[in-house]
């Protein structure tokens, strides 16, 4: 009896098998490259991809064209995804800021129902990461690049209150406790 050969995903099907990974381009640069004949077009992109749960990466990618220099750049976010702990899912669990270059950016937490404030590079990482709730500000450049890359570095610094007990010497519960009493009002 003859064997039947076992059938392989390819092309879009093999996107289908990364469940949940969201895509969004963010920025898209054509560059001109002088050569005897002319010149010579290539183009960059800047992917920002998530799982909408906490998971968040950034890619760059060149190429000659358009379609080819995205798959790059997504292929890029995805090796390089970071996780960043997330206060009911919903929103960080305290203000943060972060740099790259000439790029500031600072990210507070904010109230259910605020949504996303923040502008068009940073909005692109808070969706594909899956923050609701959230005020941000960019201070410096508007290179969608170095915006990017800050909106990132700040993210790596937001710590999980268990972390932040743990360091300390606490227990979770007598740190939450302090919050609550703090703030007010839980939120």
């Amino acid at each position: 009896m003859a064997r039947q050969p076992q059938e392989r995903p390819r092309g879009k099907a093999r996107e289908q098998e990364d469940d949940g990974i969201v895509d969004r381009l963010v920025h898209i640069n054509r560059v001109a490259k002088t050569v005897k004949g002319g010149r010579r077009m290539a183009f960059a992109a800047l992917v920002v991809v998530g799982d909408q749960k906490g998971r968040v990466g950034y890619g760059h990618g060149k190429a000659r064209e358009v379609p080819e220099a995205i798959r790059k750049a997504t292929e890029s976010a995805k090796r390089d995804m970071i996780f960043v702990p997330l206060r009911s899912g919903r929103t960080l669990h305290h203000d943060v800021a972060g740099r790259h270059g000439a790029g500031r950016v600072i990210l507070r937490a904010a109230k259910a129902g605020t949504g996303i404030i923040a502008g068009g590079p940073m909005r692109a990482v808070f969706e594909a990461i899956g923050i609701q709730d959230v005020v941000s500000k960019s201070l410096g450049s508007s290179n969608p690049y170095n915006m990017v890359r800050a909106t990132i570095d700040a993210l790596k610094a937001q710590m999980h209150p268990k972390d932040v007990a743990a360091a300390r010497g606490l227990k979770y519960a007598t740190l939450q406790a302090r919050r609550v009493t703090v703030a007010g009002q839980d939120e």
